[in-house]
């Protein structure tokens, strides 16, 4: 049976509904709005949304298992304690949305927007993001370990009790990031900006590598000059 495909219309949590009851798993949704539509709890499992509109949008609890999301703008969304396993989110802007205890095993982030996201307590693995700003983002208590990290920058986000160890970092930034009993330990961070880390801290980052570079500029803040 083809996937029918809903282009340029106002969605209403009663026009899901119908079209959950007739195609279960199965629509495409381009060009369409959602925002601030309340879609909390619904069975959504396997729909794509291609540039679509999702500001406000409240998705609490929803079902979006195997979805996948292109091009869609949702300032201030709320995904919290939704199903997303097995997502993926594309050139999305993100910005300020909520996933506190949404389930994001083996969701994937490309490209995406991200600044100002509270995605603590968020559980599941295999979470990945590449090339996505985490400006601000509250992220306290994710587990990176053993990761690739492409082009994310954490500038300003929040990673109290993150988890970063032998995790390795490649293009990005940690400039001024709220690291409190954050694990560093083996993490490779050369290819990152950790200006504002306190890399000194030993309990933290026992056998991190960091460049020449960044080494001299962690002993100048501490007022040390390396000759």
């Amino acid at each position: 049976m083809k996937t029918p495909i809903f282009r340029a219309e106002i969605l209403t949590r009663e026009r899901m509904q119908a079209i959950i009851a007739a195609h279960p798993r199965a629509a495409i949704f381009e060009g369409c709005t959602f925002d601030h539509g309340d879609f909390s709890r619904l069975d959504m499992d396997g729909f794509q949304f291609i540039q679509c509109s999702l500001a406000g949008a409240n998705w609490l609890a929803a079902s979006l298992e195997e979805s996948q999301w292109s091009k869609c703008r949702g300032a201030a969304c709320d995904f919290s304690s939704a199903l997303l396993s097995d997502s993926r989110f594309s050139h999305c802007d993100l910005n300020n949305s909520h996933w506190r205890r949404a389930t994001l095993s083996s969701v994937q982030f490309q490209d995406c927007k991200l600044t100002g996201a509270h995605l603590q307590e968020a559980g599941g693995w295999a979470l990945e993001f590449r090339d996505c700003l985490l400006v601000s983002a509250d992220l306290r208590g994710l587990s990176f370990r053993k990761a690739q990290l492409h082009g994310l920058d954490f500038s300003d986000a929040e990673l109290s009790g993150c988890d970063f160890r032998d995790a390795v970092f490649n293009g990005g930034s940690l400039r001024n990031a709220q690291t409190r009993l954050t694990r560093f330990d083996g993490a490779d961070l050369r290819g990152t900006d950790i200006s504002g880390l306190n890399v000194m801290d030993a309990k933290l980052f026992r056998k991190a590598v960091i460049s020449q570079r960044q080494a001299a500029a962690a002993l100048a803040a501490f007022g040390l000059v390396v000759a």
